[in-house]
């Protein structure tokens, strides 16, 4: 279960103040795969990353009786100037995961050879693609932030990334945003339409979806 709780963020943008989530109150149901749809600049990645906790709301608050991953997809995630094995062993200590069992699993699932060992900042945005990805694959969440991405690198490594990702959709719920209404209706089985800072549920997602494209129109 997650909560919205009179949730508000707003931005200023050119000496004006744009709100993107307006007292927002809405209680998500458990174990569901959302479809999170809404016009670019709706404000999505900012409800994800207010919902993971990596930045704050101008009021409200977000309540969950479950785990809840990063937001995947976003390479800010890690520190530049750590390596990917000491990012992964700092994220293990705060989720509380097997410090050894993740990093293996990282470097294995990851592929990134002796990058593994060296500072983040000097990966390609694939790579940061990678051991985020695996980073979060690694560890069993309740909840999965999802932002753009399922799979990442070449044919076989997306494969990879897919087989991961539908198992661990077997288990537990998400939260997903992506452009391509292929994928979501892949991995998704409810929708939530954000627009004017408000947020509605639909327990079908093709209805969610009906609506997203014609505000789209």
């Amino acid at each position: 279960m997650i909560r919205f709780e009179n949730l508000t963020k707003s931005f200023w943008l050119k000496g004006e103040r744009k709100i993107v989530i307006d007292n927002l109150n809405l209680t998500l149901p458990p174990g569901r795969s959302l479809a999170l749809l809404g016009r670019n600049g709706a404000g999505k990645s900012t409800l994800l990353q207010i919902i993971a906790g990596t930045m704050r709301p101008d009021s409200g608050r977000v309540l969950s009786d479950g785990t809840i991953s990063w937001p995947v997809g976003l390479g800010g995630s890690f520190h530049g100037d750590l390596t990917g094995a000491e990012n992964t062993r700092f994220i293990a200590r705060i989720y509380g995961a097997d410090t050894t069992a993740l990093v293996k699993f990282v470097e294995e699932f990851s592929e990134l050879g002796k990058f593994f060992h060296m500072p983040v900042r000097s990966y390609s945005s694939g790579m940061k693609s990678r051991l985020t990805f695996g980073a979060s694959m690694g560890i069993k969440f309740d909840t999965y932030l999802v932002d753009e991405v399922t799979a990442v690198g070449d044919a076989a490594f997306k494969r990879k990334s897919q087989a991961v990702f539908a198992a661990r959709m077997r288990e537990a719920g998400a939260i997903m945003v992506n452009h391509s209404m292929a994928q979501l209706r892949q991995y998704c089985d409810s929708g939530l339409v954000l627009e004017h800072g408000q947020v509605r549920y639909f327990e079908d997602l093709e209805e969610a979806i009906e609506l997203h494209q014609e505000q789209m129109k």
